[in-house]
């Protein structure tokens, strides 16, 4: 198992290099195109801003790179927003491989944004990446959110419902972090792992 963890600038690549390692994989962390491309799994991961993040996978040709993947690929995050077309996170074009906007949450009585903290995922369908975790609790640290896609397996609510995991081909999203979220974020990542 080779797993190519993209050296977005994003600031939980350790969360993840250490989740990879409690699973007994260990990630290479990389923009090299060739280690991407033979990897048999890929993680985006990400935290920041949607334009810098994009910024920085173009300076790189990672931009063009991701969205021809053919094995497993999961976002996290920042790395689930930037697969979508667009984010209005420094109103920034994305990767384009899942369909939908990324748009501001807005603020709600006792709802403050960014939503941080522990929520459920509920499934809208079969999905092998969140088998044995239905309804369970995942921690979330985002101020931006998708409320609709064709791509949308999961949702979450805060305030109003909000795509909390997303799947298209060989492309799988999470807007939680797995990484930071115990027992079921370490299932999750050992599905996507094949594990």
């Amino acid at each position: 198992m080779s797993v190519a963890v993209i050296d977005s600038g994003g600031a939980n690549i350790g969360s993840v290099m250490f989740a990879l390692q409690r699973l007994g994989v260990s990630g290479e962390l990389t923009r090299d195109h060739g280690c991407i491309r033979s990897a048999s799994r890929v993680i985006l991961p990400g935290v920041g801003a949607a334009a810098d993040a994009m910024t920085r996978l173009r300076d790189y040709g990672l931009d063009e790179l991701i969205p021809t993947l053919t094995q497993p690929v999961l976002g996290i995050c920042l790395g689930m927003q930037l697969l979508f077309e667009h984010s209005d996170e420094g109103d920034v074009e994305c990767l384009g491989v899942l369909p939908g906007k990324v748009e501001r949450m807005s603020a709600a009585e006792n709802l403050p944004v960014p939503h941080m903290g522990w929520n459920t995922v509920a499934p809208l369908g079969e999905l092998p990446l969140l088998a044995g975790v239905e309804n369970q609790y995942f921690y979330f640290v985002h101020g931006y959110a998708v409320t609709g896609s064709a791509s949308a397996m999961a949702t979450s609510e805060y305030g109003t419902r909000f795509v909390s995991v997303a799947a298209r081909d060989n492309f799988f999203a999470t807007q939680f972090h797995p990484e930071r979220s115990g027992a079921p974020g370490a299932r999750l990542l050992a599905n996507f792992l094949g594990e």
